[in-house]
């Protein structure tokens, strides 16, 4: 069976504009194709580029680094 289903990516999640019409815990395949944004992308890019920035950013295992800087 093949429906087409429009959606919305907040917050990591896929949130389906209109209620689905499938069993609880229904496995699916999603191929995604996304609409071109008014800006080509850029905000949405910067998201995803800040998001990924983040997790490597301020994290404990750069201690060693700012403790040998000091010295």
């Amino acid at each position: 069976m093949t429906t087409v289903v429009e959606a919305v990516y907040e917050q990591g999640w896929l949130k389906p504009l209109k209620p689905l019409l499938l069993p609880e815990h229904s496995r699916v395949q999603l191929t995604l194709t996304a609409e071109a944004a008014e800006d080509g992308g850029r905000q949405e890019w910067l998201i995803q580029s800040e998001r990924s920035l983040m997790r490597v950013w301020d994290n404990p295992a750069d201690d060693v680094f700012n403790a040998l800087l000091k010295k």
